[in-house]
Parts: structure tokens; sequence; C-alpha cells
């Protein structure tokens, strides 16, 4: 079995806990291919051309990351020009859309002072979210960002790292990206042995196109905040909608569950609790580190199909 990452999503945290939405469970992050309508998504005060498709890629990006560096923004948005064009580029950018009210920028910074304005954290505005056509009359109330305490927001940055990475790979060309979701829109609802709803909640869900296949994977983001008897449930709850079989009477096939975590350590931790599951799991866990995650993600043998 490959080495993976962990999740880092800290157990049981309340809304308190994570305060970058009032709404997460009305709000449905916006996804790459699901972008709204240009005339939906430009609204109020905005026309269609007071936005320009790299300011609009900046919010899309995060409706479907919520939270996003200065310097992730960067990598995913601004990929044109020597690496010093690339920075000051997205600082323009960055200031811009702070100065018309479409992106707040957190306190905090990320990798600390010597960060400095690319290691800032952005989320949408609520005017922000109006733009790209996030909540309104049928989603639900718009999110509002505030500060949340740092083990959530390092949760949250490290999937923005993975769709970095993926971003990254798809560049060489080795594969495509189909489809990328994160929290809550990678949640999936079953019903359990007494007809109660039981959800379950992947940090991400990827599809990737690799040459003739398709490989789909949940994905488990761990930095290592979590007890092994937290990391027990979970697998159980995934083997449990595996046995449900929503997902493969909707979709074909039952993704793999990539477990990616931070140390070498921690992953053998989460590969003796992989041990104590049941059989059928062996054929759908994995686990790898972060750093690892692209190759995880487009050679592991489970949760691929033909294109």
């Amino acid at each position: 079995m490959s080495m993976a990452l962990p999740t880092g999503r800290p157990t049981d945290r309340s809304e308190s806990d994570h305060t970058v939405s009032s709404e997460d469970e009305a709000l449905t992050p916006m996804t790459l291919g699901q972008v709204a309508p240009a005339q939906d998504r430009v609204a109020g005060s905005f026309g269609r051309s007071s936005l320009s498709d790299r300011e609009l890629e900046v919010l899309t990006t995060l409706g479907t990351l919520r939270l996003a560096t200065g310097i992730q923004l960067q990598r995913l948005c601004v990929a044109d020009g020597s690496p010093q064009t690339q920075a000051r580029r997205t600082r323009a950018l960055l200031q811009n859309l702070s100065k018309r009210n479409l992106v707040v920028r957190l306190d905090r910074r990320v990798g600390g002072v010597r960060a400095g304005s690319s290691g800032y954290v952005y989320g949408l505005s609520g005017r922000g979210q109006a733009a790209i056509g996030i909540g309104g009359p049928n989603g639900g109330r718009r999110r509002r960002v505030w500060e949340i305490k740092p083990a959530f927001l390092d949760h949250v940055i490290a999937v923005a790292e993975l769709y970095c990475s993926i971003i990254d790979g798809t560049r060489g060309a080795a594969f495509e990206l189909l489809n990328f979701y994160a929290e809550p829109a990678a949640w999936r609802t079953f019903p359990g042995p007494s007809g109660e709803l039981i959800r379950l909640k992947p940090d991400a869900f990827v599809r990737l196109g690799v040459g003739e296949y398709e490989r789909s994977s949940f994905v488990e983001v761990d930095l290592a905040t979590e007890g092994t008897s937290t990391l027990h449930r979970k697998c159980m709850t995934y083997l449990a909608y595996l046995r449900s079989g929503l997902e493969q009477t909707r979709y074909g096939v039952f993704p793999s569950v990539a477990w990616l975590t931070t140390t070498e350590q921690r992953a053998s931790r989460i590969a003796a609790v992989l041990k104590r599951l049941p059989d059928e799991a062996e054929r759908i866990f994995s686990v790898s580190l972060l750093t690892d995650a692209v190759t995880t993600l487009t050679t592991t043998a489970v949760g691929g199909r033909m294109a």
C-alpha cells in the first residue's frame, strides 16, 4: 500500500469553529465547469464588462475553495510572465478586488511575516459571492467571512494547496482535471441501517482524465489533528457508503479514498488503521504523503473507468 496524507479537519468543529461561513450547509461552492452564466454571475451594480476574465477567475476560484492565500491565487490565476511580473499583477489584482469589496483579506498570514502580502488569506465577500451567482433566492443566504480558528484555516489552505498541485500537474499535459469539489460540495448523504440519514464528509472529490481512463477519488487531507479512533470511524462511514451502492448506481464506479498526510510517521499510523478494517477496504483506501498527491490520484487502480 502506498503512503498517503492524513486529513486535517478538526474533530467535531461547530459553526463557531469555522466562522468563514455562517451557512455552510446552504452554500454550494462553484466548481470547474460549473460557473454560472455570465449574465447571472455579474449581478447588481456589476455590468458584464466591469469584471475582467482574470478577476472572474479569482472570484470563481475562491468560490470553489472558500479561502486561498495570495501565492495560491497567483499560481492558479496569474501563471503568465516572470515570477516578478506574476507577483506584481497578483498584488494589483487583489488590491483592486479588495477596494471594490469583492474579496475580504483575513488578518492572519500563512507562512508568517516573511511570507509578505502573498501569505495573506483571501475569501469572497457577500458582494463577491453575488458577482459569481453564489447565494440569493435559490441558494440560501450568502456567507460572511470573519476570523476563524487556526486549525480550520490550516486545513482549508491545505485543501487549496492540493488544488494548486493538481492544476500545476495539468499544465504538464499528463492528465486533465474534470471536476474538483471541496467541502461541502464533495459531501454525500445516504440512509443508515435504520433509515437515518448519514453524512459522509470528504475534504474533496477529484475526477481526473488520465489517458483513456477517468480516475475519481474522495480525498482526506490529514494534518494529524485527529486521533486514530476518529480516523477509524471515518473509514467505516466510507465502507457503509460503499455498501449502500448509491455512488455506483449514480456514477457507475465507487471512487478511491486517498488519505494524504504530512509525515511518514503519520502515514504509518493511518496505514495501521486501514489494516484493521474489513477486507473490502483494501481495494478502495490508500495512504500517501501530500507531496505525492498527484501521483497517488493519477496512478491508483481503484476508482477508475474507461472515459
